[in-house]
């Protein structure tokens, strides 16, 4: 087991200074993770300053801390996310932080109640940030580290879920909720991926690609066993991978027999995949993952009306 698993990514600007719980800090050095600050120390706004002029963009906690931290962040959040001396950036930038720690968690142990609370819990958040400031979108930038990329792209596949669902269509508070709770975990299934497989810098081979497939199935059959799960949220991991035209996976249906919270979640996976940095491949600009998207759209992957409702969306945050 790799060490980086016991460690967790914080970023810098999730830390709020005098006020952060009493959790020892380190930074990553070659590999190494060298102590910054010791459980019997407040992290200070010198602190915060000095890190900030030497664009050190992340800290990192012992995973056994987590759940401290988290507890802290939680509750923190709705304050945070309040205050007027805080802008759109970096209320953005704290709300992705809690929200891929919440995430991390329910991908270890979706059976748990409080955890699946939790989840619902940060829906609202970020429903309520999408809602009410018009910037939302941009400011839930990709700030986590790379290690967790599965996460932050959930968490952004939330959002613009959210967005969508909440631009086009009338839903009652509790779907909206599940669809924000699948969109969280739509990518649950690749826990059963090995790290090989998931970490590979080159082209998968075919049978390692078989794998990867398997992960919409192999998650929403655990998921379904859980039993706490209503259909939508199952729908959205067990869905998200198929194709307008049917070319896609697990099942092969097409049209409008995919549910409709699956066809946004598809368009809004590869929207999220294409704009995201990853370890081999850089971020596309706004621009170029619609034009990518478009020509996919043309061969029958995307239902075009939906499509085109949520390129009219997306481009109300990425004005050309």
């Amino acid at each position: 087991m790799s060490k980086d698993r016991y460690w967790r990514a914080i970023s810098l600007d999730s830390i709020s200074p005098d006020c952060f719980p009493n959790v020892a800090l380190f930074l990553r050095s070659g590999g190494n993770y060298v102590l910054y600050k010791d459980p019997d120390r407040k992290f200070t706004s010198a602190d915060f300053n000095r890190l900030e002029r030497n664009f050190t963009e992340f800290l990192y906690v012992r995973s056994g801390d987590m759940e401290v931290l988290n507890e802290f962040m939680e509750k923190s959040l709705a304050d945070l996310l309040a205050r007027e001396d805080l802008g759109s950036a970096a209320k953005g930038r704290v709300l992705y932080q809690t929200s891929v720690n919440c995430v991390i968690d329910m991908f270890e142990a979706p059976e748990t109640a409080s955890n699946l609370a939790r989840c619902r819990s940060m829906v609202q958040h970020i429903m309520q940030f999408v809602a009410a400031d018009p910037h939302a979108m941009e400011s839930l930038q990709t700030v986590i580290d790379h290690n967790f990329y599965i996460f932050a792209h959930a968490v952004q596949v939330a959002a613009l879920s959210l967005l969508v669902h909440e631009k086009l269509f009338d839903l009652a508070p509790d779907e909206m909720a599940d669809v924000g709770i699948g969109s969280l975990i739509h990518d649950y299934g690749m826990t059963f991926i090995t790290s090989e497989v998931l970490e590979k810098n080159d082209a998968l081979s075919d049978i390692e690609y078989y794998k990867v497939k398997q992960h919409t199935q192999k998650g929403y059959e655990y998921l379904k066993r859980c039993g706490n799960y209503s259909e939508v949220v199952l729908n959205i991991v067990r869905y998200h991978h198929e194709r307008y035209d049917g070319n896609g996976y697990p099942t092969g249906i097409k049209g409008d027999d995919i549910p409709r919270s699956g066809q946004v979640a598809a368009i809004c996976d590869v929207y999220s995949a294409l704009i995201m940095d990853r370890a081999h491949r850089k971020a596309s600009s706004h621009d170029d993952a619609i034009k990518t998207m478009r020509d996919e759209a043309r061969k029958g992957a995307f239902n075009p009306e939906l499509f085109e409702r949520f390129v009219e969306i997306i481009a109300e945050i990425h004005p050309v």
